[in-house]
């Protein structure tokens, strides 16, 4: 497993045995560190695209068929299916002032865990997204959030 902050370079965690950063595929076999310090750097870019309102930068980061997951009740919750779903979804938070920084990137050659603080309607709140990568893209998103902020803010369905 890589660790990299979102405003640092890429760092691998030393403080941990070796073995215990290497992430093993369910075959057994040990994951490569280089590709997982390339998907841990295209998820760094695309979170800094983001936070810069660079929507076309952070959406080349992940795969015209990428599924995202919102939990909850809200407006926005449900399952968004390709790239211009989850453009809509980003479009219908920028309405409410939203934004997200990224605090921890976690990542191995496959999945990668983001740490962020997002601020919604004016109010701030924890939240952790997790992707899976393909050849390089996001194909698969799921935000782990305050689901009672979503519905204060934004409504339910």
């Amino acid at each position: 497993m890589v660790l990299g902050h979102a405003a640092g370079e890429c760092k691998e965690a030393t403080a941990f045995p070796r073995m215990w950063l290497r992430a093993r595929r369910g075959d057994g076999t040990v994951a490569s560190e280089q590709s997982a310090e390339q998907i841990l750097g295209s998820a760094k870019a695309g979170y800094a695209a983001f936070s810069w309102g660079d929507l076309d930068a952070a959406m080349a980061q992940m795969a015209d068929d990428i599924e995202w997951v919102v939990p909850g009740e809200s407006a926005v919750s449900g399952t968004y299916h390709d790239k211009e779903e989850l453009r809509a979804l980003y479009m219908k938070l920028a309405e409410t002032s939203y934004t997200r920084e990224a605090q921890l990137i976690l990542g191995d050659e496959e999945q990668v865990m983001v740490l962020l603080r997002i601020t919604l309607g004016g109010e701030s709140s924890d939240q952790v997204d997790i992707l899976t990568y393909r050849d390089g893209k996001v194909v698969k998103g799921r935000s782990v959030l305050d689901t009672l902020l979503g519905k204060r803010v934004l409504g339910t369905k």
